[in-house]
C-alpha cells in the first residue's frame, strides 16, 4: 500500500523538483556571502596571501568580459523588434514606451547624483586594470588566464546590433525567423552566464581578499556605504518618485498598493529576481481594475525596458569603481556612460549576472583600466540584488496603475475595493486565467520570457 502510494503520489514530484529549482539560487547567494567574509578575513590576517589571491578575482572578470558581446547584440537586437511591437499596439504601447525611456533615465540621473553626493569608493586607488599585463608570475596561473577568450569591443558591437534591429524591422515577416533565432541565441548565451555566475563565490573570495590585503579595512567601509546608499536611495525612488506619481495621477497610495503585492515580493525577495512574480503580476493588475489589453501592453514591456533599480545600481556602482580606482569620471564621461547606460540596461532584464555584464560592458567602453574595480562589485552585488528586484517590480506594477488612468482603462471602484480588502485576490483565478499550474508558472514563464 505505501508503494502504491508513493507511485500514485508521482504527479507530486514536479512541484518540488521545480522548489529545489529555487534552492539553487539560495545556495549561490549563501556562498557568496560566505566567500566575502573568507576572503575579508583573510585580507585582514594575511595581507600577503590575500593579495596573491588576485588571479581568481580577474578570471571570473574575464568570464564576464567574455559574455559582454553576446548579451548586448542579443538583448539589443531582440530589444529594437519590442519596441516596434509595442509601438504597433498604438496609444498604449506608445504612451508606456515613453513613460518607461523617461522613468529609466531619470533613475540612471538619480544614481549618478547619488554617487557625486556620497563619493563611494573614494580613497581605495586599487591599481589600475591592464589586460595586457600578467595576472602572475606563475605560468600555469598564466596558461589558465589566457585560455579564456579576450573580450569583443563594446560600442562597435552596440553599433552593429542596432543596424541588425532596424534591418530586420525593414523586412517585416522575412525578418521573423532571425529574430527567433536570435531569441534562441540569446538563451543559450544567458544559459552561459547563469553558469559563469556559479563561480562567483571564487571570484568574490580572491577579488575581496586581494582588495582588502591591499587597502585593509577601508574596503570594507566603502563596500558597506555604497550597499547602504543603494538600499536607502531605492526606497526613497519608490515611496517619493514613484509614489508622488502614483497619489498625483491616480490618486492611490503606494503603500495600500505595496500591501496588495505583498506575496510577490517574498517571492522576488527569496529569488533576487522580479521576473519570478511575472505572471502573478498579470494577474494582479487585471484583477486589481486595470484593463486586460493594458497589462498585456505594459507589464511585458516594463519587465524589459522599464528597470528603475538596475538603472540606479549601474550609475552608482559605476562611479564606485572609478573613485575605487582613484580615477573619478568628470562630468563628460558620467553623461555619455548615462546615454550607454540607457540603451545597454535594457538587456538587463531577469538574468543573473547580466546587470554585472552590462556594468562592466559600461566600463568597458569609456574607461578600459576601471574594468579591474568590478571584482569589488562582484562581491557584493548579490547583496543589492533585492533592491534592485523589488524597485524593478514595484515601477512596473505603478506603470501599469498610471497608464491605465491616463487612457482611462482602469475600474476606481475596483481598485478601492480590491486595496481595502472588501474583493481580495483570489489564486485559483489566477491559475485558471494563465491556464498553467501554479508551481509551474511563477518558476517557468520568466525564463521563456526572457527568450
Amino acid at each position: 500500500m505505501t508503494s502504491q502510494r508513493g507511485e500514485s503520489a508521482a504527479p507530486a514530484a514536479t512541484p518540488v523538483k521545480k522548489r529545489k529549482g529555487l534552492d539553487k539560487s539560495h545556495y549561490l547567494y549563501i556562498a557568496v556571502i560566505v566567500a566575502v567574509v573568507l576572503g575579508a578575513l583573510v585580507g585582514l590576517m594575511f595581507p600577503e596571501v590575500g593579495k596573491s589571491l588576485k588571479p581568481l578575482g580577474d578570471g571570473f572578470i574575464k568570464l564576464i568580459k567574455m559574455m559582454i558581446g553576446p548579451v548586448i547584440f542579443c538583448t539589443i537586437v531582440l530589444g529594437i523588434g519590442s519596441i516596434a511591437k509595442a509601438a504597433t499596439v498604438g496609444k498604449v504601447g506608445g504612451l508606456a514606451l515613453g513613460y518607461f525611456m523617461v522613468m529609466s533615465t531619470f533613475a540612471l540621473a538619480i544614481g549618478l547624483v547619488v554617487g557625486n553626493l556620497i563619493h563611494p569608493g573614494e580613497g581605495l586607488k586599487l591599481a589600475p586594470y591592464d589586460p595586457n599585463k600578467k595576472a602572475a608570475s606563475d605560468s600555469t596561473v598564466d596558461f589558465l588566464l589566457g585560455i579564456i577568450p579576450g573580450d569583443i569591443p563594446v560600442l562597435p558591437t552596440l553599433l552593429a546590433a542596432i543596424l541588425v534591429g532596424f534591418a530586420l524591422q525593414r523586412m517585416g515577416a522575412q525578418g521573423t525567423p532571425i529574430l527567433r533565432a536570435v531569441g534562441y541565441g540569446q538563451a543559450l548565451v544567458f544559459r552561459i552566464l547563469v553558469m559563469i555566475m556559479w563561480l562567483a563565490p571564487l571570484g568574490a573570495f580572491g577579488a575581496i581578499a586581494a582588495v582588502v590585503g591591499a587597502t585593509g579595512v577601508q574596503a570594507i567601509f566603502s563596500m558597506a556605504t555604497l550597499m547602504i546608499a543603494f538600499y536607502i536611495t531605492c526606497a526613497l525612488f519608490i515611496v517619493v518618485i514613484l509614489g508622488g506619481l502614483l497619489k498625483i495621477v491616480a490618486g492611490v497610495s503606494i503603500f495600500r498598493l505595496m500591501k496588495y503585492l505583498g506575496r510577490e515580493y517574498l517571492l522576488i525577495f527569496s529569488t533576487s529576481s522580479s521576473e519570478a512574480a511575472l505572471p502573478r503580476l498579470i494577474a494582479k493588475m487585471e484583477h486589481l481594475g486595470v484593463s486586460k489589453p493594458v497589462v498585456g501592453v505594459t507589464v511585458p514591456t516594463g519587465y524589459s525596458f522599464n528597470l528603475d533599480g538596475t538603472a540606479i545600481y549601474l550609475t552608482m556602482a559605476s562611479l564606485f569603481v572609478a573613485n575605487a580606482m582613484g580615477t573619478p569620471l568628470d562630468l563628460g564621461a558620467q553623461v555619455s556612460l548615462l546615454i550607454f547606460m540607457i540603451i545597454a540596461s535594457k538587456g538587463a532584464a531577469g538574468v543573473t549576472g547580466a546587470g554585472l555584464a552590462t556594468l562592466a560592458a559600461g566600463l568597458q567602453a569609456h574607461a578600459p583600466q576601471l574594468l579591474g574595480g568590478v571584482g569589488m562589485i562582484v562581491g557584493i552585488d548579490r547583496f543589492m540584488s533585492e533592491a534592485r528586484a523589488l524597485t524593478n517590480f514595484t515601477g512596473n506594477a505603478v506603470a501599469t496603475v498610471l497608464i491605465g488612468t491616463w487612457v482611462k482603462e482602469i475600474d476606481g471602484g475596483q481598485v478601492e475595493r480590491v486595496l481595502s480588502g472588501n474583493e481580495p485576490f483570489n489564486e485559483q483565478t489566477m491559475i485558471a486565467a494563465h491556464g498553467a499550474p501554479a508551481e509551474e508558472a511563477a518558476p517557468e514563464k520568466p525564463v521563456l520570457a526572457n527568450a
